[in-house]
């Protein structure tokens, strides 16, 4: 953990140092903490003054629900031993799975991702997308009935599973950073992505509680189930009809 602590920190005074600025960035000389409250409560309060924003929370906090409840007990399943319905799989195995095969389809479908968004905007790809994070949790149903001891059919099915999260994702982020436009952009998409972290983090509280009450097939059944709702906070999320990929970019 001390060899990691260092590994970040070095990171962060080169990303300090390196990462470009841009332009749009004013240096602002603050007078008091008052007026640092001030600004911030008036950032904060008109961030849930924009449009749509009842909508557009519920994307934030719902699109990734399965997902969230997924990534608490999907180590724990593949370690479990096959008598409580698990995998059986070692730590060096699970390591291999979803630390590298999995990592590696995670990436592809996010590079997949940015580069059909870039060529289409999120109102194309939004649907594609919202398809490829969701319906690929079937394997883990699929895992869980048979049970299978090939490694590699293991790997073939995480990978199928991370690659759609990963091309489903970038709708995420576009979205995110399209909400986020206007004034005050920068504050607004930090806020963004507190209610993302959010949207994982309370579903995993209770993804153990769920899993013991109804064991690895059932859970993985419900969490299939519940991708109804990112089909319906996809739905019911509004974009912008002048919405253009550069924009997004910029953004």
């Amino acid at each position: 953990f001390i060899f990691i602590s260092v590994v970040f920190l070095l990171f962060a005074f080169w990303h300090a140092r390196m990462l470009p600025r841009q332009r749009s960035d004013v240096k602002r000389n603050v007078v008091s903490m008052h007026q640092v409250a001030r600004d911030f409560l008036s950032t904060f309060v008109s961030f849930f003054r924009k449009p749509a924003v009842i909508p557009a929370l519920l994307f934030m906090l719902l699109y990734r629900l399965p997902e969230a409840l997924l990534v608490k007990i999907c180590p724990l399943f593949m370690l479990d031993s096959p008598d409580h319905g698990g995998l059986g799989l070692t730590t060096g195995d699970l390591g291999m799975v979803q630390g590298t095969i999995g990592v590696v389809g995670l990436t592809l479908g996010g590079i997949l991702g940015g580069i059909a968004a870039e060529n289409g905007g999120l109102r194309r790809w939004l649907w594609p997308m919202v398809l490829a994070i969701t319906l690929p949790d079937v394997v883990y149903i699929v895992l869980s009935y048979y049970q299978p001891e090939n490694l590699i059919g293991i790997s073939a099915c995480v990978f199928v599973e991370q690659f759609g999260y990963g091309f489903g994702f970038t709708a995420y982020m576009l979205y995110l950073m399209l909400y986020a436009r206007g004034a005050n952009s920068t504050a607004h998409y930090s806020f963004c992505t507190g209610l993302m972290a959010l949207g994982m983090m309370l579903p995993g509280l209770v993804a153990g509680y769920l899993q013991e009450s109804v064991g690895y097939l059932n859970f993985f059944i419900i969490v299939t189930v519940l991708c109804l709702l990112t089909f319906l906070v996809a739905y019911l999320v509004p974009l912008d009809e002048e919405e253009e990929p550069a924009e997004v970019e910029e953004a």
